[in-house]
């Protein structure tokens, strides 16, 4: 990846300024002003949180275009077909990244050209804390240098793995939308620590620091879930009798069909 890469969003949405922000405080651009963004000026009040990086700033794509080695496609998935017949002439020597929830690589090379050089990437809102986990398939025409260039690039700000596109779906069910799956989590031990007596804020960071803490035990340990989770029980404990609570109101069942309910929702967009 060159120490001169310069990246550009197409579209300033929250999750290009996690990416931005990610971007920046990992070093994988030389400075904020090597990253670009645009959006119309309807909705230019998008664009003040990557100014305040020190973003460069664009109301029209081919002039982000002009100064982009890789373009991120950070748009809505309804948005997309607008989006990229304005910039089919511009994009022969670009790597193009789209982030866009349902949107395949075949729609993406007809709606470009034949020759484009197309990456399809699910990310999620933790890059911006370098806590992401990102994976992504490659079009026909992505070299294996540009394949290079998308892992250093999104490795900086979290994990990212290859994946076929048959799975890209199932990733946002699992990974893109997990985040809020995990924020209700917290929220709920929060509130339940504050109707036990803690304050707002020790309850906050007991069940926050407890998710990171999980999951760094299953990440490092590389053991099963399963198996931590049973580490944890003792005979008639605490930890067994709140499992069962959880068991019987339908935790288990509620998370799974989350996952399977974001999957469907990617292939009606």
């Amino acid at each position: 990846m060159s120490a001169n890469l310069r990246v550009g969003f197409i579209g300033a949405g929250k999750m290009a300024s996690a990416l931005a922000q990610g971007f920046i405080k990992g070093q994988a651009v030389k400075c904020a002003s090597h990253v670009s963004a645009s959006c119309p000026i309807a909705d230019k009040h998008l664009l003040e949180n990557m100014k305040q990086m020190g973003c460069q700033t664009f109301h029209c794509n081919k002039e982000l275009m002009d100064c982009s080695d890789v373009v991120i496609l950070a748009v809505k998935p309804q948005i997309m077909p607008l989006v990229l017949p304005d910039i089919k002439s511009l994009v022969a020597s670009k790597l193009m990244v789209s982030i866009a929830a349902g949107v395949q690589l075949a729609q993406l090379q007809a709606d470009l050209n034949p020759d484009s050089k197309i990456v399809r990437l699910m990310p999620n809102t933790p890059c911006i804390v370098r806590e992401g986990v990102s994976v992504f398939c490659s079009g026909p025409q992505v070299t294996p240098q540009d394949n290079a260039t998308v892992k250093q690039l999104f490795g900086t700000v979290g994990q990212i793995d290859e994946v076929k596109e048959s799975m890209i779906d199932a990733v946002t069910g699992v990974s893109g939308s997990g985040p809020a799956y995990m924020y209700l989590i917290i929220e709920a031990m929060a509130d339940g620590g504050v109707k036990q007596g803690l304050p707002r804020d020790l309850a906050y960071k007991l069940a926050a620091q407890t998710m990171v803490g999980a999951g760094r035990m299953v990440l490092d340990t590389h053991t099963h879930p399963a198996v931590l989770k049973d580490e944890v029980c003792s005979p008639g404990g605490t930890t067994i009798t709140a499992l069962d609570m959880l068991e019987k109101s339908g935790l288990r069942t509620s998370i799974m069909q989350a996952v399977e309910a974001a999957t469907k929702r990617c292939t009606q967009i």
